[in-house]
């Protein structure tokens, strides 16, 4: 009897993580980072991402120090989502034998970067060989008040839906990076050295990104509490339709509203793309989605400017949609 064979690829990442959830040893997955009680007032936070050489970073063009900070951001990413702030860092290295003593070196350099810049500490790791790519699993801790947590489930008709920072840039970066990287491949000279600095924000932005964490603290100390929130590090389209399956909610979206950066701006003008789907399909921007409500919006952009209204949740049965600077409605389906 044959034995069914079905594709990683054809069901999808969401669609597996789902799937081991619904086991019965399975506890407390499905948003942004596992949730441990550690009394009754105060929880534990623990994420961990992994990352693949080839697939989730590109050597070619990522110096191992940034390469170090980009991967941490990623990780206190979710962290913050849960409205938590990080503590301690666990770093597991799988390295192949072309990765040198000077390389891993500087991939620590990036990871004290992180450590000051987030305050957390590197409490421990592993380290192994592999004969393929290279591979890397950050793993963050964090604390945060147990009435002080935010899930994806909160959300309301009603809340504003809320970015921070500005969308896009991220994606700008890899596409001008990746082409010098093929202008490089098919020239065949190493001594070729592009000259990128026009392009300094928005490559900044892919290879050391910060996730905004002083976002949490304004949250912290204004006792403002987001009613759902998700780390933006796929891309906000499906961050979006998650927090809409968590909350069972709707999305109504301004395109117009969208914050996008001139230098961001002018390299989809410059590769003759959409920008608007550079902000909501780029993908690895690490800034936060969250919804709140409208008299927390109000004392919060008082005191934090980084942040941008950019729609608001509706009821489940009016779907996810977006109104482009056009005028026309797109409705986005959450199976996608």
């Amino acid at each position: 009897m044959t034995q069914p064979f079905t594709t990683i690829e054809s069901v999808g990442r969401d669609h597996l993580i789902a799937r081991f959830a619904e086991r019965p040893f399975a506890t407390g997955i499905g948003d942004d980072a596992a949730v441990i009680p550690l009394s009754d007032s105060r929880v534990l936070l623990v994420t961990t991402e992994s990352f693949m050489e080839g697939v989730d970073f590109d050597l070619t063009f990522t110096p191992f120090q940034h390469l170090g900070f980009k991967l941490c951001s990623a990780a206190v990413g979710d962290i913050l989502a849960m409205n938590g702030l990080p503590t301690h860092l666990f770093v597991n290295l799988a390295l192949p034998n072309r990765i040198s003593l000077e390389m891993t070196d500087l991939f620590y350099d990036g990871i004290g970067r992180a450590c000051e810049h987030y305050g957390m500490r590197l409490a421990g790791g592993d380290v192994t060989a592999t004969a393929g790519a290279l591979g890397i699993t950050v793993t963050v801790l964090g604390e945060t008040e147990a009435d002080r947590l935010v899930r994806r489930s909160g959300a309301n008709a009603g809340d504003a839906l809320c970015v921070t920072g500005d969308l896009g840039a991220a994606f700008a970066g890899l596409q001008v990076l990746l082409r010098e990287k093929r202008y490089w491949t098919d020239r065949g000279d190493d001594s070729v050295q592009p000259d990128l600095t026009s392009y300094e924000s928005v490559i900044r932005r892919q290879l050391a990104p910060e996730a905004p964490q002083d976002l949490i603290r304004v949250f912290h100390d204004l006792k403002i509490r987001p009613t759902a929130m998700i780390d933006v590090s796929k891309h906000v389209l499906r961050e979006l339709l998650q927090l809409a399956k968590g909350s069972d909610v709707g999305f109504f979206v301004y395109a117009a509203a969208l914050p996008i950066a001139i230098d961001t701006r002018h390299v989809a003008d410059e590769f003759e793309e959409d920008v608007d789907r550079y902000a909501m399909q780029g993908g690895e921007d690490h800034q936060l989605l969250f919804t709140i409500t409208e008299s927390d919006l109000n004392r919060l952009v008082k005191a934090y400017s980084d942040v941008t209204v950019i729609g608001k949740a509706v009821p489940a049965a009016e779907g996810v949609r977006m109104q482009t600077a056009e005028g026309e409605i797109v409705s986005f389906d959450p199976n996608d």
